[in-house]
Formats: structure tokens, C-alpha cells, sequence
């Protein structure tokens, strides 16, 4: 069985929900304390022993290049003012033998249109998607426990988690059979069902690990929910001809393509940072709480 070798990192889309900060800057470079979203995103990969990483970019994306670039002057002010430190964690962004490659989508036709733009890059393996608006903290990356599970099950896996049965139309959604501990294999899956037709309330979350035959059917799939080419329905074709497993992954996930999870990530994240936690708890702990409607 191939090793995971390489991460697709879909990144070009507008990020409307968070306009105006979005306007001008990647939803992906939304800080969570001093690290964007799509840093921890990188880091999850690299972990889990991804060594090429190819970001599906859009206009108005440079933001998310320049970041993974080296920064000749930065570095140099760095040095000069004697701050090792802060210097070498922008050496570090990127480990030596990781690569970054960049390719264009001209057009915004959904998170399957973004993955098959990748093809040329990823070519005939097991390959792993990432979406950097789910950050997920777990002790061990939840990328990893994928390539674990894919080298044993040698086949392709798509993380889930339970949602609230009223949520299941902002999700794509599986069903399964035969659960094994957190795998089960998958019989289906559908794109933002409403509840009353849903198969279930398993939701499938920001990871992926898939053989390349998805970009056989990615190739033929039409726009479908969202009039979007959706991956979801390119998955579907795929576990008619081979296993496809749902994988309910050890982690809290942070969806942080909305407001309220992105500023709940933020708390959690700096109240357990290093530089800042015990004041950031005491300036919690000084905030008025309302000990009910006032009359």
C-alpha cells in the first residue's frame, strides 16, 4: 500500500461569511491567536508524514504563498535584533523536504472542481484533502490517524462526526454498515439532505484520504447541490466500486467557517497558549456575569 504522500489543500474560496475581514485577505489566514488556519492545516499534514502540499488557490489568494515563502528582509530584521526565537519558527513554517505547489481554480465550481484541479499534481495515489476551515485539536492529528488506518485498511476513508439531526442540510452525510470500533463502511452518502430525508446523522468533516480513481468520476460528475461539482457525489460512485470507509475521528473539530466556532477556537486555543493563557483566564474570570434577566 502507498504511503500518503501528498495533501490537496483547497483554499480558493471567498470566505464569504466572514466578509468584510475576507475581502482582501484568505479566510485561511484567519488567526487562531498567532497561527492561520491554514498553518495548523499544513502542520496536521506534515505530521501524519505528508511531504507535498498543493494548495488549490483563487484570486486574491498571494496571502496564503507568501506565508509558506521565505522572507528574505523578516528574517534578516529577525536576526539582527537577536530574536532566534520568532526566527526560527518562520524557518520551520516549512520543513526541510516539504514541499508547496500552487495551482489556479479559474472558476468557483465547488469542492470536487477544486480537487480535480489537482490531478495533474497528485497523479496515480492515495492522496488526502484537507480543509482548513475545520481545525480540529487532537492529541494525535487526525491526519494521521487516517494514513494509519488507510495503510492497514489499504482503502480510501472520509472523516464524520454525529451532527444534530437539524443540521444534517449543512453537511454531506453517509451511511454505513459493518462499524469496526470508529470504522464502518460506507453504503452512501448525499450532500445536505434535509432531515426528514436523511440517511443519518453521521456528517462528513474536513478530511479525506482517497485513491486517485476519484478523479475518474470527478471527471463526470455534473454540478449537483449548490449547482457545484460536488466531491460528495464523486465519492458516491466511488464506493460502488471499491471500499470507502467512514472514520469517526478522535478529536474536538472547530468549524471555523463560522463565526461562533471560529471565536470558540480562538478562546480554547489561547487559553491553553503558552505566551498568554493565565492572563487571558484572569481577564476571563473579571468579566461581569449575568446572574440572570434583569426585570
Amino acid at each position: 500500500m502507498k504511503k500518503i504522500r501528498k495533501a490537496v489543500f483547497p483554499v480558493a474560496g471567498l470566505g464569504t461569511r466572514f466578509l468584510p475581514a475576507t475581502k482582501a485577505s484568505p479566510k485561511e489566514m484567519l488567526p487562531i491567536v498567532d497561527k492561520p488556519l491554514i498553518q495548523y492545516a499544513v502542520e496536521e499534514a506534515v505530521a501524519a508524514g505528508v511531504t507535498d502540499l498543493i494548495f488549490v488557490t483563487g484570486r486574491g489568494k498571494r496571502a496564503i504563498e507568501d506565508h509558506f515563502d521565505k522572507a528574505y528582509e523578516l528574517e534578516a530584521e529577525l536576526h539582527a535584533h537577536g530574536k532566534t526565537r520568532l526566527l526560527k519558527e518562520l524557518r520551520e513554517l516549512v520543513p526541510a523536504g516539504v514541499n508547496c505547489v500552487y495551482v489556479r481554480q479559474g472558476e468557483a465550481l465547488g469542492l470536487g472542481h477544486a480537487v480535480l484541479c489537482a490531478r495533474h499534481l497528485v497523479g496515480d495515489e492515495p492522496f488526502a484533502v484537507i480543509l482548513a476551515d475545520d481545525l480540529i485539536d487532537a492529541q494525535v492529528p487526525v491526519l494521521k490517524q487516517m494514513a494509519e488506518l488507510h495503510a492497514a485498511e489499504g482503502a480510501s476513508l472520509v472523516a464524520v462526526q454525529e451532527v444534530a439531526p437539524s443540521e444534517t442540510a449543512a453537511y454531506g452525510i453517509v451511511s454505513t454498515k459493518t462499524r469496526k470500533g470508529r470504522l464502518a463502511r460506507m453504503t452512501g452518502i448525499v450532500e445536505k439532505p434535509k432531515p426528514e430525508e436523511s440517511p443519518s446523522t453521521l456528517g462528513v468533516v474536513g478530511r479525506y484520504v482517497l485513491s486517485p480513481r476519484i478523479f475518474d468520476y470527478l471527471l463526470e460528475t455534473k454540478a449537483g447541490a449548490g449547482r457545484e461539482i460536488q466531491l460528495t457525489d464523486a465519492i458516491a460512485r466511488l464506493l460502488a466500486h471499491e471500499a470507502v470507509y467512514a472514520y469517526e475521528f478522535e478529536g474536538r473539530r472547530y468549524d471555523c467557517g463560522s463565526k461562533l466556532g471560529y471565536l470558540e477556537a480562538t478562546v480554547d486555543y489561547a487559553l491553553r497558549h503558552k505566551e498568554v493563557a493565565a492572563e487571558f483566564r484572569a481577564y476571563l474570570d473579571r468579566l461581569p456575569r449575568k446572574e440572570g434577566k434583569q426585570k
